[in-house]
């Protein structure tokens, strides 16, 4: 058979990994087929050989001899006169073989038939990708900076797949630069059309789990576990181990000496503060633990409403709201508890909520971020230190000092 360009095809896909031969055989088989019926009418009366080591293949063509003239049908029946043209000794009944040669099928049908070769290998190729990378969800991926645009940075790995790492799964502080080794967690894979779609996160709390995995041997052994991980990318993380031999201390062995375990993924996570602590099901220790490094006094906590309202002295208040509200808000987040911060001694004390009628409600959360949120917490501040710790307008902080103190003068 002719080594056209079609045929020429095979050696450019027979050693492609992720495709095998009977695979291969198959797509082929399943093209020319596809050509045969346009052509024919039918294919039910053709043999297909391929042999894609050699990059060749036949087809043949069996019909049954008929008597001249009586041909009914000229794709299983062949005229007596027509047949001994092949093989001169034909005699009616019996069964002739005749190759059907590529150029017969028509220099268009041979490009199409091309065309249609490599859309079926890519399919399979996709569809191989797709549950490749299906299977590698939740797991680290490391991949190389291909192109970077404004709301993505597009990766490919050693095999040349496309990997999408979006703006917002990226840490704040991440920057790229073509050629860039980027580790990140396969987050989810979808195929949209025939082309599936990879989409790494380094912002995803998994993230931080599989890099404990990873860098330290007990996690990696299952001597400890992860119970819980919360993030604010690039921030702040808390991460609530566990350890069910009492010989090893998990926070102990996740930090190492001086910070060196922890220090290589702080350095990966863009210097991120993490806050690793003992789990535990004393849920007044957990929150305790929690609020770390702030040192509790008293806990109440109310089950049904799955609120915890803590008691602090008034210097370590700022440490369990912490810079932003970020430890307060992953303190809440690990143990599952609404926590309420309260200041030792501030019985007398009036909430800052109880003035939602005169304070408007952005105004309130403006003062809880940098944790005051009790009037005498904000009255027993200057102007200054309030100017420069929130994002009010003097006249609005002077608005509220003016309410404030109205209460206690009543």
């Amino acid at each position: 058979m002719e080594n056209l360009a079609l045929i020429d095809s095979f050696s450019e896909f027979k050693d492609d990994k992720l495709i095998d031969r009977v695979t291969l055989m198959a797509i082929l088989e399943d093209v020319f087929r596809n050509a045969l019926k346009k052509k024919y009418g039918d294919d039910d009366n053709f043999d297909i050989i391929i042999n894609p080591d050699k990059g060749d293949m036949e087809i043949w063509r069996n019909r049954v001899v008929v008597a001249d003239g009586e041909v009914e049908d000229p794709n299983a029946e062949i005229s007596l006169t027509e047949a001994r043209k092949i093989e001169a000794d034909f005699e009616i009944g019996e069964d002739v073989s005749e190759e059907v040669k590529l150029i017969d099928l028509g220099r268009r049908s041979i490009l199409a038939l091309r065309q249609n070769l490599i859309s079926k290998i890519h399919e399979h190729d996709n569809t191989n990708i797709y549950k490749h990378f299906k299977d590698l969800e939740g797991e680290i991926y490391t991949a190389e900076v291909h192109h970077i645009r404004h709301r993505a940075v597009i990766l490919l790995d050693d095999d040349g797949n496309e990997i999408i790492l979006p703006k917002e799964k990226q840490i704040p502080s991440d920057f790229f630069r073509k050629g860039d080794n980027v580790r990140g967690i396969i987050e989810s894979v979808e195929l949209k059309g025939n082309k599936p779609a990879i989409i790494m996160s380094r912002a995803n709390p998994l993230f931080l789990e599989k890099l404990f995995e990873q860098e330290i041997p007990e996690v990696f052994d299952g001597l400890i576990t992860v119970k819980k991980v919360v993030r604010i990318p690039g921030e702040k993380a808390k991460v609530a181990v566990d350890s069910y031999d009492d010989r090893i201390d998990p926070v102990g062995a996740c930090v190492g000496m001086k910070g060196s375990r922890i220090h290589g993924i702080v350095r990966e996570l863009g210097n991120e503060n993490i806050d690793v602590i003992n789990f535990t099901n004393n849920t007044n220790l957990f929150i305790t633990r929690a609020l770390s490094p702030a040192k509790v006094t008293s806990i109440k906590i109310d089950e049904e409403t799955k609120r915890a309202e803590v008691i602090l002295k008034p210097e370590e208040v700022s440490k369990a709201i912490g810079r932003g509200g970020h430890n307060i808000r992953l303190a809440g987040q690990l143990t599952g508890y609404e926590i309420d911060v309260l200041r030792e001694g501030a019985e007398e004390d009036v909430e800052l909520t109880e003035f939602s009628d005169e304070i408007e409600q952005w105004i309130i959360d403006e003062f809880k971020k940098i944790g005051l949120d009790t009037a005498k917490s904000i009255l027993e501040k200057d102007m200054a230190f309030l100017l420069s710790r929130t994002d009010l307008e003097e006249e609005t902080i002077q608005e509220v000092i003016n309410i404030l103190k109205e209460e206690f003068e009543e």
